[in-house]
């Protein structure tokens, strides 16, 4: 897959017979929003306000973090949020809650993640209608649900869309699956109720729809944990006179690595497929001091991981206007 992922962000001879496909998928996309548009195919409301932070994109452009970052400004202005995710990664078909402790091979990696970061219950399930029904069930004092992605799950109808877009990256070469990158076609953004900009200094905001709200994000982070003992922290000076090595098998490894590098940090890096299901043998040729790595990769590695594994620690900075908005949407 990652070397189709290569060919997204370019235009070269290879799209001649990919855009063929291209114009298949994307009147694949437009009959199935068609058909929920109009009741052929079934969409569920919930009996609490549903908030979607997706992207039209394929790989990561930061809405794990948003998600934590919407969760805790959701609790702060005295909601009981609750958060669905799909799982990826992990085989849990059923709903089921995910915990801080619980196995990454099945809730997944991200979910495990969420469990700890967020003070709200997670749950995963391969149909979020039945997983948000599964949350609410178990939760009954939860009065919102932020679905993690879903911006094309049109069965769970939506009271609050967010679509993420990638600063650095953008929409690679425009096309959609499998020519390029996009899920759905650029038109998508002129429905959601907010889009949210990861690195948006880097970005070209003419790209985006005018009329629909704009907010800035950053990820920033200085601080690395030890795997096997969390309280244990240490700052990239640590690591200044150690052989370094990084992992990240995240959507866009490369944010992870120039992360480092504007930390000062020099190392030897080394990319992943995203949801990469780590393994020891992933690291005997790791001849280092420290392995460093993002927090959902960490969450794979605890059970053979050593007092070497490093994981940093990311938060997302937005702009407050976006909860505003989304607070006068909800009727708050």
């Amino acid at each position: 897959m990652r070397w189709l992922e290569s060919y997204w962000y370019r235009i070269s001879p290879l799209h001649l017979a990919l855009w063929p496909l291209s114009l298949v998928f994307a009147a694949l996309a437009a009959l199935r929003r068609l058909l929920y548009r109009a009741g052929v195919l079934a969409v569920t409301r919930l009996p609490v306000p549903v908030i979607v932070a997706g992207n039209i994109n394929v790989g990561g452009t930061g809405k794990t973090p948003l998600v934590i970052w919407l969760a805790r400004m959701l609790l702060e202005r005295g909601y009981h949020p609750g958060i669905i995710c799909r799982g990826y990664g992990g085989s849990a078909g059923s709903p089921r809650r995910a915990t801080t402790g619980s196995d990454p091979g099945v809730v997944g990696d991200e979910a495990v993640l969420l469990a700890r970061r967020c003070p709200c219950p997670v749950w995963v399930g391969a149909r979020r209608v039945a997983a948000a029904r599964a949350l609410l069930a178990a939760h009954p004092e939860c009065d919102a649900v932020i679905s993690d992605d879903g911006l094309q799950h049109y069965a769970l109808a939506r009271d609050v869309e967010i679509a993420v877009v990638d600063g650095e990256r953008g929409f690679g070469n425009g096309m959609l699956l499998p020519a390029g990158p996009l899920r759905e076609s650029l038109r998508r953004l002129e429905r959601v109720d907010a889009l949210v900009v990861n690195g948006a200094a880097l970005f070209p905001h003419a790209m985006l729809p005018s009329d629909r709200p704009t907010f800035e994000m950053t990820l920033n982070g200085s601080t690395f944990h030890n795997l096997l003992d969390p309280a244990r922290q240490a700052g990239p000076e640590r690591f200044a006179a150690q052989h370094v090595h990084a992992v990240a098998g995240i959507g866009n490894p490369q944010r992870f690595f120039d992360h480092l590098r504007k930390l000062g940090m020099s190392f030897n890096g080394r990319p992943f497929p995203d949801h990469h299901a780590f393994e020891a043998a992933d690291f005997a040729d790791a001849e280092a001091d420290a392995v460093l790595m993002t927090e959902k990769d960490a969450v794979k590695c605890e059970r053979f991981g050593s007092g070497k594994f490093w994981a940093l620690r990311i938060d997302a900075e937005v702009d407050l206007a976006l909860g505003e908005l989304i607070l006068h949407k909800l009727g708050k």
